[in-house]
């Protein structure tokens, strides 16, 4: 049995590897195994044209085939920090990013920063910094923890680091973003 890998852009979450594989399972395409980022399949009865439709079908759930290698790595170093964030914060604090990032990928840290800042006219740290202020905004809607356990959650040194980190990013500190939640709320 031939097996292959496909990396699909946009793959974020679970609900997003529940909506691949419901896409792929429709063209009768066999999963091996489906991760975040990527799908591995059996080819026996994959050809151009299966991946044609394939690629019609993704696009129209939201996601993109990546065909380009460099945009391969760079789809798997967006997933592969999607999951340091959702990983517990204990395990965080055995090794940084940067080391998790080559223990997955295979690659140096210098090769995977120069792809990515290529492609993504952005560094890989400021991606990172960026998906941390997203999770943190998403925490701060629902409500179920204090700014502390927000910080600590996503790996920040101290409170004050992340509310000048968040600050810095969407113009607001933790609390005012929060006020103007509630706001909206209201209005709504």
């Amino acid at each position: 049995m031939e097996t292959r890998v496909l990396h699909i852009k946009n793959m974020r979450c679970q609900h997003c590897i529940w909506v691949v594989e419901k896409i792929i399972n429709k063209l009768k395409i066999k999963i091996e195994e489906i991760n975040l980022g990527e799908v591995v399949i059996e080819t026996s009865n994959v050809d151009a044209d299966y991946l044609d439709e394939l690629k019609v079908e993704l696009k129209k759930g939201g996601f993109e085939l990546v065909e380009s290698k460099k945009m391969q790595i760079v789809e798997q170093i967006k997933a592969y920090i999607l999951y340091w964030l959702q990983k517990n914060s204990i395990d965080k604090e055995r090794r940084n990013l940067s080391d998790f990032l080559v223990t997955k990928t295979g690659l140096s840290y210098g090769s995977l920063s120069t792809v990515f800042s290529e492609v993504e006219n952005l560094t890989i740290e400021k991606y990172y910094i960026n998906q941390r202020i997203e999770k943190a905004k998403e925490l701060i809607l629902f409500d179920e923890h204090n700014f502390e356990e927000i910080s600590y959650e996503l790996g920040y040194s101290s409170l004050a680091h992340f509310s000048s980190q968040f600050k810095s990013i969407t113009g607001d500190s933790p609390l005012q973003y929060k006020k103007k939640l509630k706001q909206r709320e209201l209005l709504l």
